[in-house]
């Protein structure tokens, strides 16, 4: 089997040079492709493209100790969960939840970053020659320091500014992507829409000619459009039109409009930027597509007019003067040798001494006039053209992006204490299976609007600490309920420890689920974290019904007479074992279990059975 996928990889590799072997032949540009790259990159290589590919790898494999288990990395520790815990802010945007993951967005960062450094070069500006021998024209240092320090910088900030607590490099790409579109429209967004999926397609190919897949259940999860970071691939996005604005403006380039906005609106309705969604009551989820559709057309129009737009004025003049209009153009006479003036400038009064008013009211006119030629002069009454308008309309759009998340980023933890007896302590991490707790991330200002912990309730495997101002829902109950075993990393830099969670239960005919919870913290001894109420079978045999409890960590059945309140009990009888218990007789056989009486036998329960997933 080994050989045979040896042989399939070769197989894709040889298809794929072979044919890039034969269209180069049959394609001959006027200019090769080498001497294109070269104009714009040292020997023709995206270095510091490659430079943040590594880094962002070996974040992976190194500071989330992706290399002890490829799969499934350390992430809690890696998120933004509070402006007090500087290590999630200043690792967020280069982690990640896992492989696929990590792939997804280095695949969308092959496509877009050598397309954002070729926009930016790795040689300087010959128009500024006075600058050539400066340390940071040289192209070797922008190419391997600059470059990846730029990205860096742009990681940090979508850290600090994303709506949390969020992990994973796709705001950096989208800066990336928001930055290369408004130099190379169509070659972007060909990129984006077609390259990245052929990229991803290539790694899987390669990582797995041959793949069997088998259909199974899946457990209850939320739409893929939920999982969504909106705010923070929005901001990353805005934050790279920034940046793409002001270098056109530095170089006096401007894009072909139409090509620009038809690229923005495609890779916004692509990357799913409509999906604006907020949460409903019982994990429901509501999604406003509508207003999200209307919303990018129109972002796409104001990014667009931000670099292809005229300096004519906003307004045409005829409305212009509504704004510019303050006083009247020529003095009028009271009748008695005294001006009068528009109310605006009232300085007719018994303070009038000759020719005295006479001269200030001629001097107001002329600031007054200079005011309305200097705005007529500036193209706007705001002293903005149609251009400067939409540039600034841009840049309000991130800082409304990126302000939003600044409240959110003080919360705290409040008081990260269990909630339940038999929690496991990792080191300063708190892991205990609790139901119907509430939210333990309150505002760290005092801002009692967005205090989090009112009305939302969790249940599941909760992971807290005070130290890093951490309160996570890691698993939730119904997750468990459905692959009835799960596995949590908590850890930092250097150190993991896993901690297994583990549920069984018994259901009564008819009836809700009994289950007990367990801990195991990577060996140890495991801890009962949680026991279920109670539940009564609905089947009932001679007069007696039967209940399925847990008690200390073992599943009973307790007998109860119908004419009598006296309770037998008996631990649920090991397989192909019976028991006896108030005159019933259970047998188990398999995963169920059956009470016998006078000749009669029936179903009482069954023993819970899950899905795995992965």
């Amino acid at each position: 089997m080994l050989s045979l996928t040896a042989l399939l990889t070769a197989l894709v590799v040889a298809a794929l040079v072979g044919s890039i072997a034969v269209v180069r032949r049959v394609h001959r540009p006027a200019r090769r492709w080498r001497d294109v790259l070269r104009s714009r990159f040292v020997y023709g290589v995206p270095w510091g493209s490659l430079v943040v590919i590594a880094f962002v790898v070996c974040v992976y494999l190194f500071v989330q100790d992706g290399i002890t288990n490829l799969d499934d990395p350390v992430t809690i520790p890696y998120r933004t969960w509070s402006y007090f815990y500087p290590l999630g802010m200043a690792a967020a945007s280069f982690s990640h939840a896992s492989l696929g993951h990590l792939v997804g967005n280095l695949a969308g960062t092959v496509v877009v970053a050598p397309l954002a450094e070729f926009a930016w070069g790795h040689y300087s500006d010959a128009r500024d020659p006075q600058r050539a021998d400066a340390w940071h024209t040289d192209p070797r240092v922008r190419a391997f320091a600059i470059f990846p320090l730029i990205v860096i910088g742009i990681g940090l900030v979508t850290s600090l500014f994303a709506l949390g607590p969020v992990i994973g490099f796709s705001g950096v790409v989208f800066a990336l992507a928001g930055f290369a579109v408004v130099h190379y429209p169509i070659v972007t967004i060909v990129g984006t829409l077609g390259v990245q999926g052929v990229v991803l397609r290539l790694f899987y190919a390669l990582r797995d000619p041959i793949n069997v897949y088998t259909a199974q259940p899946s457990p209850p999860s939320a739409p893929s459009w939920a999982g969504i970071a909106i705010q923070g691939h929005a901001l990353g996005l805005f934050l790279g039109f920034v940046l793409g604005i002001a270098l056109l403006e530095r170089r006096g380039q401007r894009p072909n409009p139409l090509r620009l906005w038809l690229a923005i609106l495609l890779f916004g309705f692509s990357k799913r930027l409509w999906a604006i969604y907020w949460f409903g009551g019982e994990n429901t989820y509501v999604l406003y597509q509508g207003p999200g559709v209307a919303v990018v057309s129109v972002l796409a129009l104001v990014v667009t007019l931000s670099m292809t737009a005229s300096e004519r004025p906003l307004l045409p003049r005829r409305l212009e003067g509504l704004f510019t209009r303050s006083t009247g153009t020529t003095p009028r006479s009271d009748g008695g040798g005294r001006p009068s003036v528009d109310r605006v400038l009232e300085l007719a009064d018994a303070s009038y001494q000759g020719g005295a008013v006479t001269a200030r009211v001629d001097r107001v006119r002329e600031i007054a006039a200079g005011a309305r030629t200097r705005a007529r002069d500036s193209s706007s009454p705001l002293g903005l053209g149609r251009r400067g308008t939409a540039v600034l309309a841009v840049v309000g759009i991130l800082a409304v992006l990126a302000g939003i998340a600044i409240p959110a980023n003080f919360l705290v933890v409040d008081e990260a204490t269990a909630s339940s007896d038999s929690a496991v302590q990792v080191e300063d991490y708190t892991v205990e299976y609790v139901e119907g707790v509430q939210n333990g991330l309150v505002s760290g200002i005092g801002i009692e609007a967005l205090e989090s912990d009112e009305g939302l309730e969790s249940s599941g495997v909760i992971v807290s600490s005070d130290e890093r101002e951490i309160w996570l829902e890691a698993v939730s109950a119904q997750r468990l309920s459905f692959t009835g075993e799960e596995t949590v990393y908590v850890g930092g830099p250097g150190w993991r420890e896993a901690v297994h969670v583990e549920r069984t239960g018994w259901e009564p005919v008819g009836n809700d689920t009994v289950y007990q919870v367990r801990l195991d913290e990577d060996g140890e001894a495991t801890e009962l974290a949680y026991e279920s109420n109670e539940s009564r079978a609905e089947a009932r045999i001679a007069d007696r019904n039967v209940t399925i409890d847990s008690d200390d960590g073992t599943f009973v059945l307790e007998v109860t007479s119908t004419e009598r309140d006296a309770v037998a009990t008996t631990p649920i009888p090991d397989a192909n074992e019976t028991a006896t218990a108030g005159g019933l007789t259970f047998e188990r056989q398999n995963e169920s279990v059956y009470a016998a009486a006078d000749g009669t036998r029936v179903a009482i329960a069954s023993e819970e059975t899950y899905d795995s997933v992965g």
